[in-house]
């Protein structure tokens, strides 16, 4: 956490209000999202109970499953999740643009530009919360490895036609949303947390609905420590919450006192109408399984509904912020990590591994690196405030520039080395010939601090940048009494080294992917402490 971020968190306990983290918003947000809020069964993670989804605010699918433990309704759940989020992902899909990228020519190994498609726009999913990332990534896991009875006919358990399609794209969304700066996939609390910072700690921050009471409280007269408090602990008089948590999981009370009884209701009704021995007890048990369902469903729908509408409440405070001048760039890398994962769906490739070989794992670790580099960077140059939170680190500084003296470099063919002199109150911590960069109509322009010529003076010396004349073009270098910003770190991100194919993979990390070790790895020893 930096410093301004602290400093923030401590205004916020002082006012009682959250304070502004941001001045613009760092993150994608689409015209027409898709809302995801899920709900599990209390102690297993990967039983689904209901859900709300969506993109019209108004009017969310309410999705239920009566009975968590029955496998068929379970498969039923996931075959109308898959018939709401397949079309939406597919319409994005279908819609392309043509785009250049640089490929490896295979004959004669060079980079060469090539004209390919590239999605016009990728389909964007909002959870409420982080547990809500985690839970689609452990839904596509559960999904993309199942057989269809197409597939495999002698399925012991085939799933829905559709159903390992969408735990494909969940998985691809539950992997690409560990990439900082990504925006495929969200959550609610993450977009919010990164905006305002409020008097309560990150993992407070987590709870919906006390965030937003921290942010924007429905009476103005509480603090938002007080309004986070009753968001949290606020029951009526059956002792149910007032304001449900984001899910996934659910409130023991809700559980024990109202769920469950209503789990076992439904149960009785569905044993008694299988054992219904003519067609007017039928009709009449029927009508008690239904009305059972309905309960049910009037239950998940009463946990959901008020996080879906605090989901949509925190996209209206987000919207009011202007988007950050390097947001759509990071979309535009989304839509291309988009486009990859449709081409591979339409080549017929198999699923995701369950655990990536050596070289696929170090290349994702490179690129979370990388991206998390970028992602700071970036947002610093497009926002003062957190350029400030840069500067008070020592890792950036802005002044005015008091003096301009020509110089040129010592080679064969001179080129123009202005010497740059900035007088500041920051305090940057430059050491002998350090690199500094500021940023030139949109591009780095990199200097080299000489000395300190007294507290506050700063000499730099500008290396690149000004064109190939003898003299620097116009503008490319600061006039005296403009205000200049340079930052210690570089804006653009280098690529790591190369890395082989994954078919060569040496043997030190375990050899190509699917080959067998010639001596299988014995089993550790069973000790004492193994038995209880």
């Amino acid at each position: 956490m930096s410093l301004i971020t602290t400093l923030a968190r401590l205004e916020a306990v002082r006012t009682g209000r959250a304070q502004p983290a941001a001045t613009v918003r760092h993150r994608h947000l689409s015209d027409r999202p898709l809302v995801f809020v899920p709900l599990i069964t209390a102690g297993e993670a990967g039983a689904p109970l209901g859900a709300l989804v969506g993109t019209d605010r108004d009017a969310p699918h309410l999705l239920v499953v009566p009975q968590p433990r029955d496998r068929d309704l379970r498969f039923a759940f996931l075959a109308e999740l898959a018939g709401i989020v397949l079309p939406h992902v597919e319409a994005y899909a279908d819609s392309v643009e043509a785009a250049e990228r640089t490929e490896t020519d295979p004959e004669t190994g060079k980079r060469v530009k090539v004209e390919v498609d590239l999605c016009a726009d990728a389909a964007q999913l909002i959870v409420p919360s982080r547990a809500g990332v985690d839970f689609v990534r452990l839904l596509g896991r559960s999904m993309r490895f199942r057989r269809t009875a197409e597939q495999d006919p002698e399925a012991p358990h085939p799933a829905p036609p559709r159903v390992p399609l969408l735990g494909r794209w969940l998985t691809h969304y539950g992997e690409r949303a560990r990439v900082p700066g990504s925006s495929l996939l969200l959550a609610m609390t993450d977009l919010l947390g990164r905006h305002w910072a409020t008097g309560q700690s990150t993992l407070e921050d987590q709870h919906l609905g006390a965030l937003l009471a921290w942010i924007a409280p429905d009476d103005e007269e509480l603090t938002g420590a007080e309004a986070a408090r009753r968001v949290e602990l606020a029951r009526d008089a059956d002792g149910q919450l007032l304001c449900p948590p984001a899910g996934p999981a659910t409130d023991p009370a809700f559980d024990n006192k109202l769920l469950a009884p209503a789990i076992e209701r439904y149960d009785r009704a569905r044993t008694a109408l299988a054992a219904a021995e003519d067609g007017l007890e039928a009709d009449d048990r029927l009508g008690a399984l239904t009305a059972a369902e309905r309960e049910i469903r009037a239950l998940v729908e009463s946990r959901t509904r008020p996080t879906w509408d605090a989901v949509w409440r925190g996209m209206d405070l987000l919207r009011e912020l202007p988007a950050g001048a390097h947001v759509e760039d990071r979309w535009t890398r989304d839509r291309w990590s988009f486009t990859s994962h449709r081409d591979r769906v339409l080549a017929g490739e198999p699923p995701q591994p369950r655990r990536d070989d050596a070289v696929t794992a170090a290349n994702k670790l490179a690129t979370r690196e990388r991206e998390q580099a970028r992602l700071e960077a970036q947002e610093a140059l497009d926002d003062p405030l957190v350029m400030a939170g840069r500067r008070l680190a020592g890792e950036a500084f802005a002044g005015e520039v008091t003096d301009i003296v020509m110089a040129y470099s010592e080679s064969k063919r001179p080129s123009p080395r202005p010497l740059v002199t900035v007088r500041t109150d920051d305090r940057p911590h430059l050491g002998e010939r350090a690199k500094v960069y500021r940023s030139l109509g949109g591009k780095p322009q990199a200097a080299e601090f000489v000395e300190q010529q007294e507290e506050g003076v700063l000499v730099l010396r500008v290396v690149d940048k000004m064109g190939r004349g003898k003299e620097p073009e116009a503008g490319s270098v600061p006039k005296k009494g403009d205000r200049v910003c340079f930052t210690l770190f570089e804006h653009e991100q280098r690529g790591g080294a190369k890395l082989p194919d994954p078919e060569r993979t040496p043997w030190t990390h375990g050899g190509p992917p699917g080959e067998k070790a010639a001596v299988p790895e014995a089993p550790d020893a069973q000790t004492e402490e193994d038995v209880l």
